[in-house]
């Protein structure tokens, strides 16, 4: 599964763009895009376009932490919701969380209620973080349709459809 529209929007929406590297708050590292903070230098200028393109391959990171760390089934919404968070908090920090000890144990109303506890940076509660927790908790709470969390499957169907395929023109060649 990858991040879909309802994870970009929300990323993009509390990430901002700005095209001119910034500092976020002052204990953080100069950020650009979406949220980019690799390769930033203060002073550095980007477009939209790019800005867009850096979100996208900054996600693989977050989506590898996904397929990584999760070991229960996802709907979209679940999935976006935790790319989201995990994109703002670091895949180290997910992976010692409560809220994946909760989600792997299949308790994902108690994983939910975990999200609102990350509102804080540096102890100091951060009005911006309790709105995107918020946000994200609603996400993840929202009904979608459950996707197989099988990373193989799609390669799986085409390789056997491929197979049948090929045995039918076999078969046709042979009768004919």
């Amino acid at each position: 599964m990858n991040i879909g529209d309802k994870g970009l929007d929300l990323i993009k929406s509390f990430e901002g763009l700005v095209l001119t590297a910034y500092m976020p708050t002052p204990q953080d590292v100069p950020t650009i895009g979406y949220g980019h903070t690799k390769t930033v230098k203060m002073g550095m200028k980007i477009t939209e376009q790019e800005a867009v393109i850096l979100l996208k391959k900054d996600l693989g990171w977050v989506e590898t932490a996904i397929d990584t760390y999760v070991t229960v089934p996802l709907n979209q919404n679940q999935y976006d919701a935790l790319a989201s968070f995990i994109f703002n908090i670091g895949a180290t920090q997910f992976r010692k969380s409560t809220l994946l000890k909760k989600l792997n144990s299949g308790d994902y109303a108690g994983a939910a209620d975990q999200l609102p506890r990350w509102n804080k940076q540096k102890g100091k509660v951060l009005n911006g973080l309790t709105r995107r927790r918020k946000a994200e908790r609603e996400l993840f709470l929202s009904k979608a349709v459950i996707a197989n969390k099988t990373k193989t499957s799609k390669g799986l169907f085409s390789g056997l459809l491929a197979l049948f395929v090929a045995l039918l023109a076999i078969f046709k060649s042979k009768k004919g």
